[in-house]
């Protein structure tokens, strides 16, 4: 859009704030006209709409100021409507400049702002002169619009109408080009004026903070002759926004001790700042300021924010307070608690809360969806997922290539729908890198490796980069395949051909797929040139390594740094316990027993879950609290003996010692896998999939008979267990028993 500055009057009038026509009535009458009053209470559209039929009738209508304030109200006000405000607008014949600058305004208030430069333009060439309040207007609209060029133009408007040295225009100006990225021409403008107020100051301490110029902003700061909450907010914001939150909240300390009244964007601020760094001591002391300087339960926005900083910081009880006393919760309310539980990994009650959303009178967004979804995919609830598929495709129509397809990409991978989670990214397009790497995971999980290095070909074939994401789903897809030459090159690659340096996570892959394949000297060297520390998870694998293939001292070795890193984890104790059981060494077996016992750790118990018709059923080893428990262990007993027909031998050596996962003497056939299954076959009709999810690593005995079971029963059975899925068919599993 080309603005000329010749088109702009040169001679300006005084213009009055209200210019009103010789035939309005005296501007006194007009003002405390009953209709106008109750216009000023207005809370709705439905009521305006009243407040204009009054008008009408008592002929208030054909004065400019009744038409001016009602075009007010519905271009400013929160209860407005821009559209009927234009249609009020496009009825008068001659808008004086008030009106102009009212809808221009509104125009800058909505979420299309660039349109406020298209009425500026109108307004030129109605001939009507622009004032010191039409620039402010116009100048925030190409702020927010990023409308650099426009910006310039009008400030070369500015200029040949004088009114460069206004204190708001001027600030604007600043304002305008900080938020664009101009700092050098915001720099200019600020140093070339007469006058320097703490909101010029401010306007360019936020451009700078914005870009990251945090030493800039403070410079700035530090020169400001009168410091107002403002220049406070926004160099606490800055900080927040890079990500330096221990030193946003550190200003803030500095700002209470300078007795500087914050106020509530202070509050907001610094309560996102303690919610991203979990200082929730500082949280609470905020807490019981805005407690004691707020009705709390008017302003819905702090009580959001405390939500959020008390989920995120861990203190779910008090955020889950908060938001039951909330009278009348918006999406944003649901959202932070939803998404807190989330956080923590209280899928569950996530997932309940997301329930109570939909009952209540408000409707999921995108957030609620994306905070929703991975409760969805680590519990493995398909069938809610499926839901939310489905209210998706109806209620956003623009979501290709969005992070909520990445996110059902997800959802149907980890809920074990491969097939979906293929039919969700084929219909992408474009691709982003979330969803190809989203895809490449998912297929690594199930065991598909082919398919995820043909995706990762096709991806750079594309002309996508890949990133570390990228290729820790590519080394975990060579792990569970066992293409330990194939890792090797990839891990090569992703170093020299992308210069993607290596983290804990390539590394766990690598010495996972070393040590699973018994070069133990080559994990070895691997872990000794890392350049960082291996944490717990690379010294686990390489300990279960160690039991794989019976090496005992070296297991003695890595389960001392176990000991070291993970004191209370009972998971390395256990493990060292199966690889003295292995080597029938039955003294340290008991030694490493009773040394967990004096410790007081438990080993975690086996927990299968299983959906059947949208209800998520648990099940733990031996339980009997379900209330379907007899038919359940029925079911078992028909399950034994048509194992036991087709040749089907328990492996008892387990028993005696396997303490890794679920260990209970003599009850092989009542581990937690085995009961669900057993629930699913006699709660779904037949030949129904049946879908379940463990917390543990699926055991030898289990596996071998579920294989078996899937061929009695002409059933697919899909588990997922903590490392990998599992999909037994006719008698055969897609891991091809290396897992």
């Amino acid at each position: 859009m080309l603005l000329s500055p010749s088109s702009v009057p040169v001679h300006i009038s005084a213009s009055a704030l209200h210019v009103a026509p010789a035939s309005d009535p005296p501007y006194k009458l007009l003002e405390s006209h009953p209709s106008l009053l109750l216009l000023s209470k207005c809370k709705s559209i439905h009521g305006l709409r009243q407040i204009h039929s009054h008008i009408v009738k008592t002929g208030l209508h054909n004065t400019l100021f009744a038409l001016s304030k009602l075009i007010e109200f519905c271009a400013t006000s929160p209860f407005g409507d821009l559209p009927y405000a234009l249609l009020l607008f496009e009825s008068i014949p001659e808008p004086n400049v008030f009106i102009w600058n009212t809808i221009i305004r509104g125009h800058s208030l909505s979420s299309d702002p660039i349109l406020a430069v298209d009425f500026y333009v109108r307004m030129l060439l109605c001939g009507t002169q622009p004032n010191s309040y039409t620039f402010p207007f116009v100048l925030k609209s190409c702020a927010k619009a990023g409308a650099t060029r426009e910006g310039k133009q009008i400030h070369a408007h500015v200029l040949k109408l004088g009114l460069w040295c206004d204190a708001f225009v001027h600030t604007s100006l600043i304002n305008m080009y900080a938020q664009n990225g101009e700092l050098d021409d915001a720099r200019l403008v600020f140093d070339k004026s007469a006058f320097r107020d703490a909101v010029s100051f401010t306007a360019l301490i936020t451009g700078y903070a914005s870009r990251g110029y945090m030493d800039a902003a403070r410079l700035l700061f530090d020169k400001i002759p009168v410091r107002d909450v403002v220049s406070w907010n926004a160099m606490i914001a800055g900080y927040a926004q890079c990500f330096r939150f221990e030193e946003a909240l550190t200003f803030f300390e500095e700002m209470r001790k300078m007795n500087v009244q914050p106020n509530e964007s202070t509050m907001l601020t610094v309560l996102s700042a303690c919610a991203q760094s979990g200082s929730v001591e500082l949280g609470n002391w905020v807490h019981s300021w805005i407690e004691d300087h707020y009705e709390l339960g008017s302003n819905l926005r702090l009580v959001n924010a405390l939500i959020d900083m008390y989920s995120k910081c861990g203190d779910l009880e008090t955020a889950r307070r908060l938001f039951d006393g909330i009278h009348q919760r918006d999406v944003i309310s649901w959202n932070v608690i939803i998404g807190g539980y989330t956080h923590m990994s209280c899928y569950k009650e996530a997932l309940a809360l997301f329930r109570l959303m939909l009952g209540s009178d408000t409707e999921p967004n995108d957030v609620t969806l994306l905070g929703v979804l991975p409760a969805c995919a680590h519990l493995g609830v398909l069938d809610l997922g499926k839901w939310i598929h489905a209210y998706i495709d109806k209620n956003f129509e623009n979501m290709t290539n969005s992070s909520l397809s990445t996110s059902l990409i997800d959802m149907y991978a980890k809920c074990g729908n491969i097939e979906a989670a293929e039919q969700v990214f084929d219909g992408l397009n474009p691709k982003s890198l979330a969803s190809w790497n989203a895809m490449i995971s998912g297929l690594a999980m199930h065991g598909h490796a082919d398919k995820a290095i043909r995706l990762f070909t096709q991806m750079v074939d594309a002309g996508l980069k890949p990133d570390d994401i990228t290729f820790v789903g590519l080394l975990s897809a060579c792990t569970h395949a066992g293409r330990l030459e194939l890792g090797r090159q990839y891990f090569s690659s992703m170093i020299h051909d992308f210069n993607i340096s290596p983290k804990l996570e390539h590394y766990g892959c690598m010495i996972d797929l070393l040590g699973r394949a018994g070069m133990f000297d080559e994990a070895e060297a691997l872990m000794k040139n890392m350049e960082m520390e291996p944490d717990g998870a690379i010294w686990g694998s390489l300990l279960g390594a160690c039991r794989v293939h019976g090496r005992v001292e070296l297991g003695e070795y890595v389960a001392e740094h176990l000991f070291e890193l993970e004191p209370e984890n009972p998971g390395a104790y256990v493990l060292l316990s199966n690889i003295y059981a292995g080597a029938g060494r039955w003294d340290d077996v008991a030694r490493v027993r009773t040394r967990l016992k004096d410790k007081g750790m438990k080993k975690v118990p086996g927990c299968t879950s299983i959906e059947v018709d949208s209800v998520v059923h648990e099940f733990l080893v031996g339980g009997k609290l379900h209330p379907l428990s007899k038919d359940i262990y029925e079911m078992l007993e028909e399950i034994d003996k048509l194992l036991e027909m087709a040749g089907f031998v328990p492996d008892t050596s387990e028993v005696l010692y396997d303490m890794d996962e679920e260990w209970k003497e003599g009850a092989l056939s009542h581990h937690s896998e085995k009961l669900a299954i057993a629930f699913g076959l006699i709660s779904t009709k037949p030949g129904a999939t049946i879908r379940i999810v463990k917390n543990l690593r699926v055991c030898g005995n289990c596996h071998s008979a579920t294989k078996l079971i899937s061929k009695i029963f002409n059933r697919e059975i899909i588990a997922r267990d903590r490392n990998r899925f599992h999909h037994f068919k006719n008698g055969s599993c897609s891991c091809k028993d290396y897992w």
